[in-house]
């Protein structure tokens, strides 16, 4: 492959805006795509994939390079320039005869990628904390584990079924030359065969699918709506999973989305509007009067709860280097918060579902054990669920369903 010297300085731009600006991976990639209308699908496709691995294995090219990785490291432009050479040489690539690629040797960097193999931390790149409390948390399975969050996401899409039906929506997108297969046992996900700008799909624009993890798409399901009901999710976000819940009740009964954020549930209502979704009401919480108000009134509650996001590294890698260990300690006392205070909302008989994107026992299992200790026998456990990157190729998830008694 031969590289372009603009595509290459595309790439050094966007790792400095995440590595020295401090900004969100996605958004960078975003803007810097949109920067330059001239560059076609492969060039495009460069820029993104070559910043993402970058991101990914930051550590690791840091150690090929002899730098040591810490939390407060910036890198400069030329830095940048350097690592993003020793990268392609890792992958075989012949390097131009450029000045910033000047004394970047592979046999040495081949050398560097053997020692890096006995220290896991580095192979795997990731920081120290998070390879102490894998360890800690998941024993044996860690090595599986991280090294299946280490490989890039599959791009999964949820069908609409408001509008359309998996098989219908699997033929338009064939026509479009975008090949999707389906995921066994998740009825309404596709996994597309081809990595492209779905954003622009006429199919997309007009609501007929969403994207959604094959992992994200078993919460709403767990949860067993039914289209009369009055259903709450009480941690909505931007509403993926709402806008699941509405397909799932037909667009029928009631569904209050509700957010600490009102800036996700403008985002939400926009997001329901091109499904068709008519069931929803959104709701900022600014208070505890609005949890209140709501007392003993949902057949249904979901509570997907903020955690630390460890199961999706796979599409999130700059996480990783952003997030502190303080961070991961302080959401576990959000979410008991969230569990205390927000299952007050549901009704006597009704059944409530407690899911996270992380790979922590310590945020899921055993957040659900101290919950249901704390309500002396109100809650059952009906079922949880632990979905695994290394066994799945998706997404991390934990969820777990219980009944109010």
């Amino acid at each position: 492959m031969r590289l372009h010297r603009n595509l290459v300085a595309a790439v050094v731009e966007a790792l400095h805006q995440i590595f020295v600006e401090k900004k969100y991976a996605d958004k960078v990639i975003e803007k810097i795509l949109q920067s330059n209308p001239k560059w076609g699908a492969r060039d495009r496709a460069f820029i993104a994939e070559n910043t993402y691995e970058v991101v990914r294995w930051w550590r690791w090219l840091l150690f090929l390079n002899e730098i040591e990785y810490t939390p407060s490291y910036l890198p400069t432009k030329d830095d940048l320039w350097k690592i993003i050479g020793i990268w392609q040489a890792s992958l075989g690539t012949q390097l131009p005869d450029w000045q910033e690629f000047v004394g970047i040797y592979p046999k040495k960097i081949f050398e560097k990628i053997e020692e890096s193999k006995k220290i896991r931390k580095i192979f795997q790149s990731i920081p120290d904390w998070l390879d102490e409390i894998g360890e800690r948390e998941l024993g044996k399975s860690w090595d599986k584990e991280i090294h299946a969050l280490n490989q890039p996401a599959p791009v999964v899409i949820r069908t609409n079924t408001l509008k359309t039906t998996p098989s219908r929506l699997q033929n338009l997108l064939l026509q479009s030359d975008i090949p999707a297969v389906e995921v066994k046992n998740i009825p309404t996900a596709l996994v597309l065969q081809k990595r492209m700008n779905i954003f622009s799909s006429p199919y997309f624009k007009n609501g007929l699918f969403e994207i959604q993890d094959a992992s994200s798409q078993q919460v709403a399901t767990m949860l067993e709506v039914e289209p009369a009901m009055r259903v709450i999710d009480a941690c909505a976000g931007a509403g993926g999973k709402t806008l699941h819940l509405a397909a799932l009740m037909e667009n029928k009964g009631k569904i209050i989305a509700m957010d600490v954020e009102q800036w996700k549930l403008d985002e939400l209502q926009k997001r329901a509007k091109r499904a068709s979704a008519q069931n929803v009401e959104t709701r900022l919480i600014d208070s505890n009067k609005v949890i209140k108000r709501l007392e003993a009134s949902a057949d249904r509650l979901l509570l997907d709860v903020p955690c630390s996001g460890l199961g999706v590294l796979k599409r999130n890698p700059d996480a990783k280097w952003k997030m502190q260990l303080d961070f991961v300690e302080n959401i576990k006392k959000t979410q008991r918060e969230i569990l205390q205070e927000y299952s007050t909302m549901l009704k006597k008989g009704g059944k409530m579902v407690y899911a996270t994107c992380s790979i922590l026992p310590s945020e899921s299992e055993e957040q659900v054990k101290w919950f249901l200790s704390e309500q002396k026998g109100e809650y059952e456990l009906i079922e949880e669920r632990r979905i695994s990157p290394a066994q799945s190729g998706f997404d991390g998830f934990y969820m777990a369903c219980l009944k109010k008694k």
